[in-house]
């Protein structure tokens, strides 16, 4: 798939995610902090399903959307899509600002929107700030899809698995914070969509607009316009074998003489 190809397909899920999270942004916004009850319902289920053991696991997964984590997996996902140092800068520094964009540009939506989170007596963890979008399940979404992408370019066997626990994790790290309390499950929908919409965009302006060395790698673009050579590292190109011609340029198309 070329590079159009892509940042179309990129371009047009980005748009579709974030028209979706639009959309539901509005009927929260319309329901003048009135809960859906979706949200009712499947708030109160975990309230009566929560052993120690696993809202210890959960608090562990919850805690792996957030801070220093998700950086530093967006940094592995810029060395691991690129080849030499300088392309690798170049994907790391991308990788980390559409993290950090998308964190602000969150942050800024969830301020606008200011919808409360539910009652504090169900939370099982620590949160702060409104509650729409969720700020993990944004973050993992943009975290895990970086990661796609890299395992994506640069594992040709073994990367389908990959993928999907990459995917699980990212979806998981929303989910915990609907089971923890702290979350609505419209706010986690909404994390999801727009992390989607976010990471769309910002791979859609890559796959246009940044050099072929960061997306492809000097080995994949070496070689057009190269010679191909031979075990013994010898050119065997059209000119070399043009060169006998050269030499006897009274000769055209017939046999040497004996």
């Amino acid at each position: 798939m070329n590079r159009g190809k892509v940042a179309d397909l990129a371009g047009c899920t980005g748009l579709g995610a974030l028209t979706a999270f639009g959309v539901l942004a509005l009927v929260v916004v319309g329901g003048d902090g009135a809960v859906p009850f979706t949200d009712e319902d499947l708030h109160s289920w975990p309230l009566t399903h929560r052993p120690a053991v696993a809202v210890a696991l959960a608090r562990g997964l919850t805690a792996t959307g957030t801070g220093v984590i998700p950086y530093v997996l967006a940094v592995l996902t810029g060395v691991v899509a690129a080849r030499t140092l300088r392309s690798r800068l170049i994907a790391v520094a991308l990788c980390v600002t559409c993290l950090g964009a998308g964190q602000a540009a969150r942050y800024g939506v969830m301020q606008l929107i200011a919808r409360a989170r539910p009652p504090h007596a169900d939370w099982a963890t620590h949160a702060s700030g409104w509650s729409f979008p969720s700020g993990h399940a944004t973050t993992a979404t943009v975290t895990a899809g970086l990661l796609v992408i890299a395992v994506s370019v640069r594992a040709p066997r073994g990367r389908t698995p990959l993928a999907v626990v990459i995917g699980c994790w990212g979806a998981l790290v929303g989910l915990t914070r609907l089971y923890l309390g702290v979350h609505w499950f419209t706010d986690v929908l909404a994390g999801w969509l727009f992390g989607v919409g976010w990471l769309g965009l910002c791979l859609g302006a890559v796959a246009r607009w940044a050099p072929q060395q960061v997306i492809a790698g000097p080995r994949d673009t070496a070689g057009i316009g190269t010679r191909p050579t031979t075990a013994t590292g010898t050119r065997n190109t059209t000119e070399e074998v043009a060169g006998h011609a050269l030499q006897d340029p009274d000769r055209r198309g017939r046999s040497r003489p004996a």
